[in-house]
């Protein structure tokens, strides 16, 4: 299998004027496709973190979830080579190429984001998202089909995708779903109920949960929290 760094492009892009992190790309808002996974857990972190600029230290467990992230990069940077996006491409159609941290962009979508790693072959194509349980939620397949959407709008490719979820610093590939039209239409609807909070269409909704208030680093600052 070859492995290659793809560099991505710049691309112009203007911020928004009142929420960090995202960016107006032709003319439409454009969030980090990492947010539904945070969406999925509690809508109000976002609007938190985001919309009012809270900011809490990370925890242990980010903190070792970007040094495993940052050991699997160095191991990968020692045998990989430079290529761009569309000859990574056309070179897997003819031999396995992997990557990490692929750049996606869908402008049409609002979406971007960093892929850990994919899995390009001659006969289907892999999207791997690292995670540091072994259980799918419906957050982290949220976050896992958006990635696909993305890179199957950015490549225009017609091989087969399917999504991935792997334990962080594993093997185990524990979730894995063909990204179909039913799939597709779905991760969108989530996409677009996402663009809706943005605009202000709709309002966050806080969890119910009171097990994902106890352990949320912004408790302390959440008027929806009920404990």
């Amino acid at each position: 299998m070859e492995n290659k760094v793809i560099k991505f492009k710049d691309y112009s892009f203007k911020k928004h004027p009142s929420i960090e992190s995202i960016q107006i790309i032709e003319g439409k808002n454009n969030f980090p496709i990492s947010w539904l996974n945070q969406q999925g857990y509690c809508e109000y972190q976002i609007y938190l973190q985001y919309m009012k600029g809270i900011k809490t230290p990370q925890t242990e467990s980010m903190k070792k979830g970007t040094d495993i992230h940052n050991q699997l990069e160095e191991k990968f940077l020692e045998s990989a080579e430079p290529a761009t996006f569309k000859e990574a491409i056309e070179m897997s159609k003819e031999q396995k190429t992997l990557t990490r941290e692929c750049f996606v962009l869908s402008a049409e979508d609002g979406i971007r984001g960093f892929i850990d790693e994919i899995w390009m072959m001659p006969d289907e194509i892999v999207i791997i998202d690292d995670k540091p349980g072994s259980k799918a939620y419906p957050s982290t397949i949220n976050q896992v089909r958006a990635y696909c959407l993305a890179f199957k709008k950015m490549s225009g490719d017609e091989r087969p995708i399917k999504g991935a979820l792997r334990q962080r610093g594993t093997d185990n590939i524990f979730w894995v779903e063909e990204f179909d039209k039913n799939i597709e239409k779905e991760i969108k609807f989530t996409i677009n109920r996402m663009h809706s909070l943005f605009e202000g269409q709709k309002p966050f909704i806080a969890t119910k949960n009171p097990n994902k208030c106890r352990s949320c680093r912004y408790q302390s600052y959440c008027e929806e929290c009920k404990l």
